[in-house]
């Protein structure tokens, strides 16, 4: 499984149950100050990690920047409590296109991937 970098906006709660199922998980939420979103998705990218985030900014930071990434999911709708298992459903089942750049939109009714 790819290793994965939880933005600060993603529950921190989510990270033990990620762990627990195998997955090599940060959280920035962890860090001593948020760096920013540039420096959050520079850092996933530069240790080759997905970057699983609330924020559609990083999609605009990938998209219209033209930032390098390691792929993003942007989990929307659902509560702190069904994360873990959303992430790890996304990062398992779309491991290959995520690991090849693709941005995943979630929320609990659909799934959008933006292929590299």
């Amino acid at each position: 499984m790819p290793p994965i970098l939880l933005d600060t906006c993603v529950w921190g709660g989510a990270l033990p149950a990620l762990k627990e199922w195998g997955h090599d998980v940060i959280w920035s939420g962890s860090w001593d100050k948020d760096p920013g979103d540039a420096a959050i998705l520079n850092t996933a990218h530069s240790e080759r990690r997905i970057l699983v985030t609330l924020d559609k900014d990083f999609g605009e930071l990938a998209i219209l920047k033209e930032m390098p990434h390691s792929g993003i999911i942007r989990l929307t709708g659902f509560r702190a409590t069904q994360m873990a298992a959303a992430i790890h459903h996304i990062v398992t089942t779309y491991a290959v296109e995520l690991t090849a750049g693709a941005i995943v939109t979630v929320d609990p009714e659909r799934i959008r991937i933006r292929p590299n």
